[in-house]
């Protein structure tokens, strides 16, 4: 009865153990298109909710450095 009991105890230890485990991939861009400053043609869109600015066929996202090319 003792050995059934620790058996138990070690089988779920383990895998609580082993299913707080977590992988996590970042995976960097491999380039990002950086504009200083946006022409005035551009035009102020919404998608899904949020900001963007299109100009000439492609959308930016305003950051801290610029203006990031956005891919949807």
């Amino acid at each position: 009865m003792m050995r059934y009991l620790v058996y138990t105890l070690v089988l779920v230890f383990a895998l609580n153990f082993n299913s707080c485990a977590r992988r996590v991939v970042v995976a960097q861009p491999a380039s990002v298109t950086v504009v200083k400053k946006l022409p005035r043609q551009y035009k102020v869109v919404r998608v899904k909710g949020k900001r963007y600015y299109f100009f000439n066929g492609r959308h930016y996202r305003k950051t801290r450095n610029g203006y990031v090319v956005v891919k949807f």
